[in-house]
């Protein structure tokens, strides 16, 4: 067990060690993005349209634009560096070694964390020169944030195993979790839609993660926030045991 904890360490801070090396790469371009929704969406576009509920726009869009960033670094992070460490041929070492399955998964999925909370943070720090925005529970604020980073660190690691060649890399977050994050509520409440439009809203999961996480803020939600909770865990458990499979099958690894 203590070999196995030293090489979950050794590839979590490999991971990490990375991130905060080249952190101009990898911490600031996504902090200016996010920032430039801010100026445009809160400041420019937020002032026409006053308030949602009882919170204006921009403190009701912050929350969203946390969590997008979260999910977007998260995903991006271990997909990238699974395709790599496999292109350059790393991973071979880590598979033919001692090492079990799910080390080599969680060490991959800390350091997507790692950046997905990092730029999260960044980004709520920019948020605040922008919209005093509350923190109504840290509690739900949190946990929703970590395992939304947890269930898409797990996904780009999928993509990072089926990925052969780098243009693989950019095709979900590009055609699939863009997509899905736009519609998922992050500039508006889903309950300002038309009824039709509210249940298929529902059938997005990151609506859950958004209205979960800006829970945690503002104290309002369009979901059920236990009914979040719960399937943010039965997609880590999913994604999890689906990226232990891949890898004992040797799935884009072996030939």
């Amino acid at each position: 067990m203590t070999s196995n904890l030293v090489s979950l360490n050794s590839i979590a801070r490999k991971e990490i060690t990375r991130i905060f090396r080249i952190w101009v790469q990898t911490l600031v371009p996504p902090v200016i993005t996010i920032t430039l929704y801010f100026i445009i969406f809160g400041t420019f576009i937020g002032s026409q349209l006053g308030n949602i509920g009882n919170h204006n726009y921009m403190a009701f869009i912050a929350p969203g634009l946390i969590m997008m960033s979260i999910i977007t670094n998260s995903y991006t992070n271990t997909v990238s560096s699974f395709f790599s460490a496999k292109f350059q041929g790393n991973v071979e070492e880590l598979l033919v070694s001692p090492t079990p399955d799910w080390v080599i998964v969680l060490g991959y999925v800390m350091g997507g964390m790692a950046r997905g909370i990092s730029v999260g943070i960044l980004v709520s720090v920019v948020s605040l020169f922008f919209v005093r925005l509350p923190l109504f529970n840290i509690f739900y604020a949190t946990l929703f944030a970590v395992l939304t980073s947890f269930v898409f660190s797990l996904a780009g690691m999928i993509n990072g195993i089926f990925a052969r060649k780098f243009d693989d890399v950019s095709i979900i977050p590009t055609f699939v979790i863009t997509p899905l994050t736009y519609l998922g509520g992050v500039f508006y409440s889903i309950a300002l839609l038309p009824e039709f439009w509210q249940t298929v809203s529902k059938a997005n999961p990151i609506v859950y993660m958004i209205n979960g996480f800006r829970y945690g803020f503002l104290g309002v939600s369009d979901i059920n926030v236990w009914t979040g909770f719960v399937m943010l865990i039965f997609f880590a458990v999913l994604l999890f045991s689906t990226n232990l499979y891949l890898l004992k099958k040797g799935v884009g690894i072996r030939t």
